[in-house]
């Protein structure tokens, strides 16, 4: 029952009117002036607040303010949940509020461009409109000051968080466990102001060293979407038995798809025979993925915040849900299946004489592992050797004639491949084998890409380019200087085209350092990107390029679907004017999914090569140097990867100098050299697989280091030198 009021304090009803109403924060202070209240009355408005907020009515927020419980302080925390067609939909991070819904905030932004991304968290002015809320952010929030990943230790009597980021040598002391227990992977909320900043354990996540686990802790890193709602789920299967339509029949056709042996998804089929009068005629068919995933569906907007898939070694993340991206989009033998076919005509020389698109139905005669095309080619028994594989294999001798005349990029640097028993353990990392067949699909590909952006051209329609711009003067000018180290020439007035970087390739002939040179002119290149505005292809040698072939796992290749598919009238699903007016947003958002993407997938194999490494710390390993600080220089173990830092202060008792533009370390007194691209045996300090983080030493140990005289009796200190005045 509540307590009687005294006169002149303001009732319930007249507080939570006033808290709703108040155009700022509303505490304590703004009730008491708001109704006059002085002295006792101050004191009973202080418990008639703390029974409002006992009995539900109200909820105290940032800065002591109060609102009405159920809903939102002025000011306060929301993360980004949604980014759909430029509006930007949030949530409170805290909601308290029991058998109330917590709301979505629309966001409204300064500027005509989204800055905010999926997961941001934002400080941000609340404002009630009609039945909901708009936020206008004030401040967004630093990554730092988010969740924290990482591994809970016991030491000293006291539970740390070990970070699994491997550039953060940084423990943070735990205060509150939130049911965790050491060893547990867990998500963390940083708490305390510098320097005693803590961890508030937010959620558990499992064993680190649990099969799959590594995949999973990149990503909670990354904040990399991984599950799909159950509406999501539904409408995957509703749309996955929608009928095929009238479609051009291509089911006569032997087209096949040629895969990795694990692939569960086959975005791309292909098939070639020769044309009257020479040259070739070839499909390229691709899964029609833009008939299924509709603009604006659920499934449109999941794969659009995602981007692409991410390929993990234990685990794929799917773009689209398993009902399409491993069933009906996925070009499977033997089975019926919508297409977008690239019709081309390539000549005699290999040049892409024409082409012309179509929605089609195909249904591929066999899908074939990179190997078992090559072991066909190379002569093993199998049925579509001739009627199909030759075929293909001569039309691609003349695109690959076509390619050689371009001269595109050639960097011949192996790929790690992580290899898992059955019981997720680590089998093997070895050194992915490069065939023709690989080779044969990525100029088909290549063609059927530039096929799609001059047919969109021709149209005027709007593309999402592949883009890749040339090296900037800067990373060339670093080259130079790198290549002057082995007294290599490398002339900064010429014009730098692919060809330059392959007769210098060329010229290093079979030298020891030719892997090292390879990766400096490929840490010279900038980083590809989508974007509307053609700026062409450098590493490939193209004018214009669009990615068309992987539409299942790259939502960058089902725009250009769209457009191809709205340009020339093939149907439903086609580009709508809100996607062609927000090209360049959407260019941004996918481009930033890649990167997330290309990091993720680098660290998980690096925890792989660390938990495959463990079990060898103490012996000597044949490294390669690939990379000098002025702190020390990384290695990295030939034919697996992973780096290692070697700190300098293992390296001798002596000074060591940095030089910068031969990218070494010289020993002042000794001479020694530490440079990139040395061979060299290092032993293996420590190897953290939660962190993928490696250590190495030289081979004799830090023990070679003279010891330094202890302090104690008979220990005088030099003099200290006289400060320069």
């Amino acid at each position: 029952m509540p307590k009687p009021r005294p006169a002149g304090l303001p009732s319930r009803k007249q507080i939570l009117d006033f808290i709703t109403m108040a155009p700022g924060p509303a505490g304590k202070r703004e009730i008491a002036r708001a109704f006059g209240l002085h002295g006792a009355d101050k004191i009973a408005l202080k418990a008639l607040l703390k029974d409002m907020a006992d009995e539900g009515l109200i909820d105290s927020a940032p800065g002591r303010a109060f609102h009405k419980m159920g809903g939102l302080p002025k000011v306060t925390v929301l993360r980004i949940v949604d980014v759909d067609d430029g509006q930007v939909v949030a949530v409170p991070e805290r909601w308290e509020a029991e058998g109330i819904p917590m709301p979505k905030l629309r966001v409204v932004e300064r500027g005509r461009r989204s800055a905010l991304g999926v997961g941001d968290r934002i400080l941000a002015r609340v404002e009630e409109r009609g039945s909901g809320h708009i936020a206008h952010p004030m401040k967004k929030l630093a990554r730092s000051e988010e969740l924290m990943l990482g591994v809970i230790a016991m030491e000293g009597g006291r539970h740390w968080l070990k970070p699994v980021d491997k550039r953060d040598r940084k423990d943070t002391l735990i205060s509150e466990l939130g049911g965790a227990q050491a060893g547990d992977l867990v998500l963390a909320e940083k708490s305390g102001r510098p320097p005693r900043i803590t961890a508030r354990v937010q959620e558990v996540l499992g064993d680190p060293f649990a099969p799959r686990a590594f995949s999973l802790i990149a990503i909670h890193k990354y904040e990399i979407p991984n599950v799909f709602s159950v509406e999501l789920l539904a409408e995957a299967e509703k749309v996955a038995e929608w009928p095929l339509g009238d479609r051009e029949d291509l089911r006569h056709l032997p087209i096949v798809a040629i895969d990795p042996a694990d692939a569960r998804d086959h975005d791309d089929a292909v098939w070639a025979a020769p044309a009257e009068g020479g040259g070739f005629e070839a499909i390229v068919a691709i899964a029609d993925v833009s008939f299924y995933v509709r603009h604006g569906s659920l499934i449109d907007k999941e794969a659009r915040k995602r981007g692409n898939s991410v390929y993990f070694p234990d685990r794929v993340v799917p773009m689209l849900p398993e009902s399409l991206s491993a069933d009906m989009c996925s070009l499977k033998e033997g089975r019926d299946r919508a297409a977008l076919a690239c019709h081309l005509k390539i000549d005699g020389k290999g040049k892409l004489a024409g082409f012309r698109f179509s929605r089609a139905v195909i249904r591929v005669a066999a899908n074939l592992a990179y190997e078992d095309a090559q072991a066909a080619i190379d002569g093993a028994d199998h049925p579509l050797r001739d009627s199909t594989l030759r075929p293909l294999w001569d039309c691609w001798a003349l695109l690959a004639k076509a390619r050689d005349q371009r001269e595109p990029l050639e960097l011949d640097l192996p790929e790690r491949r992580v290899q898992l028993d059955e019981a997720g353990r680590i089998a093997d990392i070895a050194v992915r084998e490069r065939l023709d067949a690989h080779r044969l699909i990525e100029d088909f590909m290549i063609t059927a890409n530039v096929a799609a952006a001059k047919a969109l051209e021709a149209k005027k329609a709007p593309v999402m380019y592949r883009v890749h711009e040339p090296p900037a003067r800067e990373k060339l000018a670093a080259l130079k200087e790198y290549l002057e180290t082995f007294e290599i020439s490398f002339a900064l007035g010429q014009v730098i085209t692919p060809k330059v970087f392959n007769h210098l390739i060329a010229r290093l002939g079979e030298a020891d350092f030719k892997p090292q040179i390879m990766e400096q002119v490929l840490r010279s290149q900038t980083q590809a990107y989508y974007a509307p505005v053609n700026q062409g292809h450098f590493g490939l040698a193209l004018g214009s390029y669009a990615h068309f072939t992987s539409p299942i796992r790259r939502y960058a290749d089902l725009l250009v679907h769209r457009s191809l598919v709205d340009a020339y009238r093939l149907g439903e699903g086609g580009l709508s004017s809100d996607e062609a007016a927000r090209m360049t947003v959407l260019g941004e958002s996918v481009s930033k999914a890649e990167r997330r993407a290309m990091e993720a997938e680098r660290e998980t194999i690096d925890r792989y090569v660390a938990a495959y490494l463990a079990e060898r710390v103490g012996q000597l390993l044949d490294t390669r140097i690939t990379g000098v600080t002025n702190f020390g220089f990384f290695a990295t173990v030939e034919g697996l990867g992973g780096d290692g830092l070697v700190p300098v202060s293992t390296l001798g008792a002596e000074f060591f100098r940095y030089i910068e533009g031969e990218h070494a370390l010289e020993g002042e007194s000794s001479g020694d050299r530490y440079t990139l691209g040395q061979k060299l045996q290092l032993r293996l300090a420590e190897a953290n697989p939660v962190s993928g983080a490696l250590r190495f030493e030289l081979p004799e140990g830090v023990n070679h280091l003279p010891l330094r005289r202890p302090r104690g009796k008979g220990f005088r200190k030099p003099p200290r030198r006289p400060r320069k005045k």
